[in-house]
């Protein structure tokens, strides 16, 4: 899919309401001899403003239309370090290719749909430099592997963009250590230079006093941006260390339903099912059947263990929901036909508990009913969200366990980049 083609392109919602048209396409060199990652579009939106959507939000692309879901941040488009923009950046810059001595321009680049989520730079179109006066509209192209230009290629990267290309495909935990062992002012830079989601991914696995240290040294509209991304649970633990007017200003300058989910889980005690759970469980309607069950629980965002059930409300589906009728476990879908109603596969043993419901209480859930995520539901019985077994470990451990396993003491030297 060749980027230049795509250029104006209508972007448009999954429900059909124009946002804006494609200006550019942004990209960032990886290590390991790994091809550049399509990191996201640059919207130009109505108003003249181009935003950043990222590529977990592409839900399709095609000759006529972009087609996006979720929620668009429209947030003015800031270029962060390491991030290279195609048709502004590449396009006519002068390369001489690998193994070669003529130089040549960059006519196209493109790029290809891997697994998920994943965009990556598969191949740039090359056009001859023509001489004097001989100049001709059809100067030969030719299409070569993006590791025949060496711009393209880590080799190039030097210092902060090198350490920056390494750590795009870092696990989480993986960022989070190498931004725990540099001196704060580094680790701020650093900050600044990653993604949304994946700085939010990072601060996740951080200790709790560092995650406090990081997110007040960022500009507010860029921690609200980081905010956003978290999962509500996480965010609310966060938002919850702050002073007072700083997590105020920090809700107001996030979207509205996502500091409203935030608000939402700041009511109840840390240790109880309600500051635990995540109010983004799986949900479906009685008449939903196994296709559309997993073809929500194999969505990417969801967690794996979030994914392990889907719960059966009456509408509205999104928390808190209308009358919680069940759940279904994970694995009972993947043994039924894809046109059986989730409906008749409800777990009819497995009882909600209430927000109130302690940490002991929770644990011993868990363990009875051997499961690895818990429906939470109001006295009115709408669903409120659900606890993962992750997040009542994160409860039960010793409050230092990240500064732990931070220095090792959690996680042998060996699988540190497992």
């Amino acid at each position: 899919m060749y980027i230049s083609r795509l250029r104006g392109l209508p972007i448009i919602d999954v429900d059909g309401d124009s946002i804006g048209k494609l200006h550019d396409v942004v990209i960032q060199v990886r290590g390991q001899g790994r091809p550049p990652r399509v990191k996201g579009l640059v919207a130009e939106l109505f108003a003249r403003r181009r935003a950043y959507l990222p590529m977990e939000r592409v839900y399709s692309i095609d000759a006529v239309q972009i087609v996006v879901s979720g929620v668009v941040n429209t947030r003015r488009f800031h270029r962060r370090e390491g991030e290279t923009l195609v048709l502004e950046d590449l396009q006519g810059r002068r390369v001489v290719r690998r193994g070669t001595s003529n130089p040549m321009t960059i006519f196209d680049v493109a790029m290809h749909a891997g697994r998920g989520d994943d965009w990556e730079v598969t191949k740039v179109a090359l056009r001859d430099i023509p001489k004097a006066l001989q100049f001709s509209s059809r100067v030969p192209v030719s299409i070569v592997p993006w590791q025949d230009v060496p711009d393209l290629g880590a080799g190039t990267l030097e210092g902060d963009e090198a350490l920056l290309a390494e750590m795009v495909d870092m696990k989480p935990a993986d960022v989070a250590r190498e931004l725990h062992d540099m001196a704060p002012e580094r680790r701020v830079e650093v900050a600044h230079a990653l993604d949304d989601r994946q700085l939010a991914d990072a601060l996740e696995e951080l200790p709790e006093d560092e995650q406090v240290d990081l997110i007040t040294l960022l500009d507010p509209e860029r921690a609200a941006d980081v905010l956003e991304e978290m999962d509500p649970d996480d965010a609310a633990d966060l938002i919850a260390e702050l002073p007072d007017d700083v997590a105020e200003t920090l809700l107001e300058r996030m979207r509205p339903e996502d500091a409203q989910d935030v608000r939402d889980l700041l009511v109840y005690d840390d240790d109880s099912a309600g500051g635990m759970m995540t109010p983004e469980p799986v949900i479906v309607a009685p008449d939903s059947t196994v296709a559309d069950a997993l073809a929500l629980a194999r969505v990417e965002e969801v967690p794996p263990a979030l994914a392990g059930m889907v719960f059966v409300c009456r509408p509205p589906l999104e928390s808190p929901t209308g009358r919680y009728i069940g759940g279904v476990h994970l694995q009972r879908l993947l043994r039924e036909p894809p046109s059986t109603l989730v409906s008749a596969l409800i777990d009819r043993e497995l009882r909600p508990l209430l927000p109130s419901a302690e940490l002991a209480t929770v644990s011993r859930y868990f363990a009875t009913y051997d499961v690895l995520v818990v429906p939470v539901v109001d006295t009115d019985h709408h669903l409120l969200g659900a606890v993962t077994v992750d997040d009542v470990l994160d409860h039960m451990l010793p409050e230092d366990w990240r500064g732990l396993q931070m220095e090792g003491a959690l996680t042998p030297d060996e699988d540190r980049r497992g």
